[in-house]
């Protein structure tokens, strides 16, 4: 898609969205505020759609279950549907709670300054992160504006450095639990099927289990994650469920393991059908994995617009809020053109810059097929669930690309085992090539055929012996990407502040 067009796109969204919010606000005091927030909400929008939407379908664009025409349009619809259905009515207006609102001493102006500048810096991190190939979190993206642009209004001792502590300490946590999720996964299908001499038999033994436990994990984290927000209207209607505020981590896994049963009822003859006739091989049983990783791909991007669309709508509603009501609150109600600017422009956002970065996702930090593809899923969803348990605020960003890690890292360790055989052949092909130069050495320029032969011969020799030296110097996973990725990770939150605070004092020195 040629970049013009693209501008093009995004341009005429961020205006369509700037024209109705101005709409809104005539009438209403400081409504120039309200447009200049859709603005920033809209464009932040977007930048989610490129960066973070990747990490859902990425995998599964790398293993070559879906095109990146298939993930962008299977995502940008259960990222919207998500968003819409079950993002819920109230977002909280400072995310976190890292910032008490009560530190704008309760100026909704200085609150809308500061939610507007948020806004801007975490969407122009991301636009920076997603032109550097590096896949960051948008939740640390807004905790850092927000971080930057609280201070900048209202100075240091306004952050709650407690819960700052738990989100740097999620830097570690998120990637580490995700890469040894995956890992396990893994090792047991390549343990339990792929070593195995019979792999067909092994499949279709071992494949409906490992299916319905995904579904399981799957049903689990949407309950707990995609269902929160609107847990209320469905316990109103089933009355039967238990009447609480949101669902219990006890009704999530009820919930997963009815759907678990059922799956594994429905898969197990398919699969069992599936393997008549089919090649006993490696290949072969890479195909199995291909429709489940659709649907994780799917029920992922539904998880992400339902949670993470308040990355980009939740310091829009709370200046909407704000102008409205001339007040600082600790609650904002979302309107539906927030939520839609936020749905659709993640949507936009993924379809004209999601690419860049699905391909970094699936195939340039270590090589994905199906199996691995699916490892990642699986401890993308269980992750979540766990450190939702136990209260740690982990980032779906950094739990993906570290399963994409801890998948990289076991297949590097596998494989090791074969490095002294390598290493053998290695010397072997070293020794012959030696051969063959003192051969061509000795060959006298009165024979020009047999010296030709043995020049080819000794060209042939050293190719061979190049390759087998840079397969043992080879790395599963690219070091390079998992620098720099680190190193994004590191500087997301400082990064996002910094920009914060220049801007809300640019917005304040304007205002004044």
């Amino acid at each position: 898609m040629h970049n013009t067009f693209k501008m093009i796109m995004s341009a005429g969204f961020v205006f369509a969205v700037a024209f109705y919010a101005s709409q809104l606000s005539i009438g209403i005091e400081h409504g120039k505020y309200l447009v200049i927030a859709a603005i920033f909400g809209a464009y932040m929008a977007m930048n989610i759609g490129a960066n973070d939407v990747a990490n859902n379908v990425g995998p599964a664009v790398g293993s070559g279950a879906l095109t990146i025409g298939g993930a962008i349009l299977v995502a940008s619809i259960f990222e919207t549907v998500g968003a819409l259905i079950a993002g819920g009515d109230v977002v909280g207006t400072i995310k976190k709670g890292i910032i008490d609102p009560a530190a704008f001493g309760n100026d909704p102006m200085i609150f809308v300054y500061a939610m507007s500048a948020a806004l801007l810096a975490a969407a122009l991190w991301l636009n920076l992160a997603t032109w550097l190939k590096a896949p960051v979190s948008t939740t640390h993206s807004i905790v850092g504006g927000v971080l930057g642009a609280g201070v900048a209004a209202g100075g240091f001792a306004i952050v709650s450095w407690t819960t700052m502590g738990k989100i740097a300490a999620s830097w570690v946590i998120s990637p580490v639990l995700g890469g040894v999720i995956a890992a396990i996964f893994l090792y047991i299908i390549k343990s339990q099927i792929v070593y195995k001499e019979d792999k067909l038999n092994a499949a279709k033994k071992i494949v409906p289990i490992l299916v319905a436990l995904m579904a399981a994990a799957f049903i689990t984290y949407l309950t707990i994650k995609g269902l929160k927000k609107v847990w209320p209207t469905i316990v109103h209607i089933l009355s039967f469920l238990p009447q609480t505020k949101k669902p219990s981590i006890f009704i999530a896994l009820l919930f997963g393991v009815i759907g678990a049963g059922i799956t594994f009822g429905i898969v197990k003859p398919k699969i069992a059908n599936k393997v008549k006739g089919m090649d006993n091989s490696r290949e072969t049983i890479n195909l199995l994995f291909t429709i489940p990783l659709i649907f994780a791909a799917a029920l992922l991007s539904f998880a992400h617009g339902a949670n993470d669309v308040a990355n980009a709508v939740g310091p829009l509603a709370a200046v909407n809020d704000a102008l409205m009501h001339l007040t600082v609150a600790k609650k904002a109600t979302i309107p539906l053109w927030v939520m839609v600017v936020g749905g659709l422009g993640i949507s936009i956002g993924l379809a004209l810059f999601g690419p860049r970065l699905i391909r970094t996702v699936g195939s340039e930090i270590t090589e994905l097929d199906q199996m691995r593809a699916f490892s990642i899923m699986m401890a993308a969803a269980i992750t979540v669930v766990i450190a939702s348990q136990l209260g740690l605020p982990v980032s779906s960003t950094h739990i993906a690309v570290g399963a994409i890690f801890g998948v990289g890292f076991l297949r590097e360790w596998l494989d090791s085992k074969e490095t002294n055989i390598k290493q053998e052949k290695l010397q072997i092909e070293i020794e012959k090539q030696k051969k063959l130069k003192a051969e061509l050495d000795a060959c006298s320029n009165d024979d020009p055929v047999k010296k030709l032969e043995l020049m080819e011969a000794h060209k042939r020799q050293k190719k061979k012996a190049k390759s087998l030296k840079r397969s043992l110097r080879e790395n599963y996973v690219k070091r390079g990407m998992v620098k720099k990725i680190i190193a994004a990770w590191v500087i997301t939150v400082p990064a996002a502040a910094v920009l914060s605070a220049i801007i809300f004092f640019v917005i304040k020195g304007f205002a004044v």
